[in-house]
């Protein structure tokens, strides 16, 4: 069965993907919205889609990494301390 394509504006807003979108310091409520000025055990945009029943308008994806690698780090060597 072929589903269509849906486009960026049709798909839900990843928080992950949000420059608006903390992680905050409270283990209680580990998640944050900057623009909202919210906290929340979920992530924001489903916590605005339940509140409110629309999908996040305030999504603004973050500009793509300066450094211009996307590999994944060396791993690093543990020594064994004598």
């Amino acid at each position: 069965m072929n589903t269509p394509k849906l486009t960026e504006q049709e798909e839900a807003p990843n928080c992950w993907q949000c420059g608006h979108f903390a992680v905050s310091w409270d283990p209680k409520l580990p998640y944050s919205c900057r623009l909202m000025g919210f906290k929340s055990r979920i992530l924001p945009a489903i916590e605005v889609l339940r509140a409110d029943g629309q999908r996040c308008q305030g999504f603004m994806r973050k500009p793509a990494a300066a450094t211009g690698c996307s590999e994944s780090p060396a791993p690093t060597t543990i020594r064994k301390l004598a």
